[in-house]
């Protein structure tokens, strides 16, 4: 079920959803969390509502999206309230805020936020310079960015090092998670040796590569290159070595390992609901991302 409430108030808004509960048994107890989900892009907003609903089958959470409109116009705040099959196991409030209301985002947002819960906040595409800082983001105690549609993918996640603070991180991380996953699993095979140095390929503006070549070279006492080419990351060891290779939009890699058959092993893509329920199951600081992040510093591009 959509309602729409154009030219609306807060007070009307949240009496509104009060009324729907009533009505059509929502039970705001039952949530989790709040997540406020920041976009300036009217076309994005439907794909960031639809990650945030399949996220929320996982973690039933109310869903606030805030939306800019003109903000030349007079101010004015139209909202939508979404439940039921539109809005998988959340209840979804979009407002979409014109003129200076449009630079009072965590004040229309406040009057939203589920009492004794906490809250997240995800910016999908165009993120605040110090996430921590920017006023929707000191309600959070976690912030989720995603450097995969920055204009300069590698340049925005070697700067996250810079505004990091405890409860950020990015969905480029977590999507390399079963990347990561893969490789320690093959490391964890006799015999245990050092890793010498390791390289990482694949497209030059994919910033999940950019972070898991960080990772490594966090872990890891020796070179780590990243390089453009085909989709390949390769571990040398004192006597053997590692690698895995997949097609850019292929789901299925090749795991090579010195002196053992190939194995094949589904590694495709993650989509961003899936890199979103896995970053809304831990609310507390990923230390290992922020490693992996001063890890980036080792790098070295080619």
């Amino acid at each position: 079920m959509i309602l729409d409430l154009p030219s609306t108030t807060t007070v009307q808004v949240s009496k509104k959803l009060v009324e729907v509960r009533k009505t059509g048994g929502a039970v705001t107890l039952g949530r989790v969390l709040t997540l406020v989900v920041c976009t300036r892009d009217t076309g994005n907003a439907e794909a960031a509502i639809e990650a945030a609903n399949e996220a929320s089958r996982e973690h039933p959470c109310r869903v606030i999206v805030l939306l800019r409109g003109d903000e030349q116009s007079e101010p004015r705040l139209d909202a939508q309230i979404r439940v039921g099959g539109d809005a998988g196991a959340s209840e979804v409030v979009v407002l979409r805020l014109y003129g200076p209301l449009a630079d009072h985002e965590s004040s229309v947002v406040i009057p939203f936020l589920l009492p004794d819960t906490p809250v997240v906040a995800w910016w999908p595409l165009e993120a605040p310079e110090i996430p921590a800082k920017d006023p929707v983001g000191r309600l959070a105690i976690r912030r989720i960015t995603d450097a995969t549609g920055a204009p300069d993918p590698t340049a925005t996640i070697k700067g996250r090092l810079a505004s990091y603070t405890a409860g950020d991180t990015d969905l480029a991380w977590s999507r390399v998670t079963y990347w990561r996953a893969l490789l320690a699993s093959a490391l964890d095979q006799p015999p245990h040796e050092k890793i010498t140095s390791a390289v990482v390929s694949g497209l030059k503006t994919e910033p999940a590569l950019d972070i898991l070549a960080g990772w490594l070279a966090a872990k890891i006492d020796g070179p780590v290159i990243r390089r453009t080419g085909e989709l390949t990351v390769e571990l040398k060891l004192e006597t053997r070595s590692i690698s895995i290779s997949r097609p850019q939009e292929g789901t299925t890699a090749t795991l090579i390992r010195t002196g053992q058959p190939d194995a094949l092993v589904s590694l495709g893509r993650r989509e961003t609901r899936d890199c979103l329920a896995e970053e809304l199951r831990r609310l507390d600081p990923d230390e290992i991302y922020e490693e992996a992040l001063a890890g980036l510093e080792k790098v070295t591009y080619e």
